[in-house]
């Protein structure tokens, strides 16, 4: 039984992998430009002894980093998954 997303039964299929391929692009480049900027901030915050904002920051370098990870994996992740469906 194959069971997986018929990509062919879409008429612009070509264009549809070419969006989320540039969606997923611009969230990690976003993801990476927010991990850089909240660990300065981090990094400032921790020197000057202001230990909420410091916080906040760490907060947010490890979402962007997650962020990124996912970004990062999510074309991977989505072939192995179509692989496994092929199989079941």
């Amino acid at each position: 039984m194959m069971v997986f997303p018929d990509f062919g039964g879409v008429g612009a299929d070509s264009e549809l992998r070419a969006v989320i391929g540039a969606l997923l692009m611009f969230v990690l480049i976003i993801a990476v430009l927010m991990l850089v900027v909240s660990a300065i901030i981090w990094a400032i915050a921790s020197s000057t002894g202001n230990a909420h904002t410091a916080t906040k920051a760490r907060i947010g370098a490890w979402v962007a980093l997650g962020t990124a990870a996912l970004a990062g994996a999510g074309v991977a992740w989505v072939n192995f998954l179509l692989g496994v469906g092929e199989n079941l």
